[in-house]
């Protein structure tokens, strides 16, 4: 079932989301050679508990962290460690949410760990750019596809993998709602959408293929080629004029000019 939110509701996430954006600034400025992702995890749960809110993804269906730390071709859900020691030129994938007042707010980016190498640094541009044209997409009446399509045809473009085993979510006072949000799909296919939904857009974009697998820890998942991948999310909603705007990016209403 799809939840919509009222003005009211939406104002809640755009505070929740707002938090998290503040989180997100101070973890990426932590980031540095040497240090370890369990540093980057407790650093980001002395945050969000400071501001009231609650880590959405400690304990979620037992993920033992609040945040994913992903490194080089894990995709998502990378769970931090003592020995995961972050080294010059890793590509780094963080992904965060928290819960304020009731409402979530999930994001994710992608950063390079140091100097990085030139084409590492291009996988993380067009994974970002892939996010505002599928985000560009969602206005009211369009359909889900049409974001899948926007985010898909730019990857592919760059002869890019596009992750099809993980999706990006409806979110409200859960972290998880309907619908599912694929990166690829075809224009005016899905769901529409109306005014009032709330859905994070997340596209995972691997330098080569789009296989993945789950590692033994049963949260970890991998590129099967090895080769490395970003991530890159906000919460947004189809807002009061069916434009679509980042609670997560606080004050970010797209339109067709915007980039």
């Amino acid at each position: 079932m799809i939840y919509l939110k009222n003005a009211e509701q939406l104002q809640c996430m755009r505070k929740s989301g707002a938090l998290l954006y503040e989180v997100l600034c101070h973890l990426r400025e932590a980031i540095k050679p040497g240090m370890s992702t369990t540093e980057l995890d407790v650093y980001a749960e002395q945050l969000i508990r400071k501001h009231k809110a609650i880590p959405s993804f400690l304990d979620y269906q037992g993920y033992p962290a609040s945040i994913c730390a992903s490194v080089n071709d894990e995709v998502v859900h990378g769970i931090p460690a003592d020995d995961v020691i972050l080294q010059e030129g890793d590509v780094l994938s963080v992904d965060c949410g928290l819960i304020l007042d009731g409402w979530q707010a999930d994001s994710a980016f992608t950063v390079g760990v140091g100097k990085i190498s030139a084409e590492a640094q291009q996988l993380i541009d067009v994974t970002e750019q892939c996010f505002f044209k599928g985000a560009r997409a969602a206005i009211n009446g369009a359909h889900i596809g049409d974001i899948g399509y926007a985010v898909q045809q730019h990857a592919e473009s760059f002869g890019y993998g596009v992750i099809r085993d993980l999706t990006g979510h409806g979110i409200g006072r859960n972290m998880h709602e309907d619908p599912s949000i694929p990166n690829f799909g075809r224009p005016g296919h899905g769901v529409r959408l109306r005014a009032g939904m709330t859905i994070a857009v997340e596209p995972m974009i691997a330098m080569g293929d789009y296989s993945v697998s789950q590692l033994d820890d049963g949260w970890t998942i991998v590129t099967d080629d090895g080769s490395i991948c970003s991530h890159y999310e906000h919460t947004m909603a189809i807002n009061e004029k069916g434009l679509p705007e980042l609670l997560t990016f606080p004050g970010y209403v797209l339109t067709e000019e915007a980039e």
